[in-house]
This record gives C-alpha cells, structure tokens and sequence, in this order.
C-alpha cells in the first residue's frame, strides 16, 4: 500500500493487490503478513469471506479486514468510518456523497469488535513491523467495543464505494 494526501485533504491508503487490514497498533508487530515463505497471516486475511472479517492476531487482539478488492481506503474520523473508492471521477465528488450515504445505507454486514486504542491500516501482505509510514495510516480509535457495519453504496451512476462504520457499543 501506499500513502498518499494533499496537504490538509484525506489520506488514502493504496493496497498492492492483497486486502487492506487494520490491525490494533499495541499488535502491529504480531502481524507476519506474507513475510518470506510464511504467509499465513496474509492467507488468513484473504481467506475473509465478505466486505468485513475479523481474524486473531497476536495473543489477545483481533485485526478488522477490509475485504472484497484492494480499493483505495481513507478513514473520515467526522463520520467514524473508513470509505473504500470503487468508483468516482474525483476525490471531491466521492467525498462529496458521503454524508447522504451514511444516512441512507443499507448495512449489509455487521461485526463486533473489541479495540484496545489506536488501530493502523495498511495492506495485509506487509509485515505489521515492516510497513513503512508511507504504507500505513493510523487512525486514532478509542479503547472499547464498536459494532463495524458495512454497506457498499451508488449514490449515483458514477459514483460506487463502501462504507465501513465504527460505531462505538455503550
């Protein structure tokens, strides 16, 4: 993955072909992705069935993998959630739908998931350790348990993207 933004825009994240992952930061380093001849972390990650999946890592914690296709990812913290561009002429007309999407989304997907504080995303073939800060985005997340809710949507013809919503669980 790569990391790119403009100064002051969102930060998208890149994948190189393997599902985007996020991982709690306090596990990062439990994350072996497809490290040399031991890709089992990485194969868990693409064995994820559906838009969202939770898998183990490390000895306590549980990463969010963001499945289907390795579409560019960016998180909104305004609304709690990552957005995964499938389809849309620009940044500014996909940004620009969000909020009416997130009103009017059909969540097709929901997990629970326990999150013990800042969680970074990045492709899930890098090694939690290895991934560059170019290759990585975190994202400052609260200590706590959210229901993930997920949702592809097409506000309109050109414009196609997924949903992935945080939702803290009081």
């Amino acid at each position: 993955m790569v990391r790119y933004a403009v100064p002051g825009a969102v930060e998208w994240i890149e994948s190189g072909g393997g599902p985007p992952i996020v991982i709690p930061e306090a596990s990062l380093s439990a994350w072996r992705g497809a490290d040399g001849d031991d890709w089992d972390d990485y194969d868990r990650a693409c064995g994820v069935d559906g838009q969202v999946g939770l898998i183990a890592v490390g000895q306590s914690s549980h990463a969010l993998v963001l499945g289907f296709d390795p579409a560019s990812t960016a998180f909104l913290p305004s609304a709690g959630a990552f957005v995964r561009w499938i389809a849309a002429d620009s940044e500014d007309e996909l940004l620009g739908s969000v909020d009416a999407a997130l009103a009017s989304a059909v969540w097709e997907e929901t997990v629970m998931w326990d999150v013990p504080g800042p969680v970074v995303l990045f492709d899930s073939a890098w090694p939690g350790g290895e991934a560059h800060e170019d290759e990585r985005l975190r994202v400052e997340v609260a200590a706590g348990r959210y229901r993930v809710q997920a949702a592809q949507v097409t506000p309109r013809p050109s414009i196609t993207f997924c949903l992935v919503q945080l939702v803290p669980v009081t």
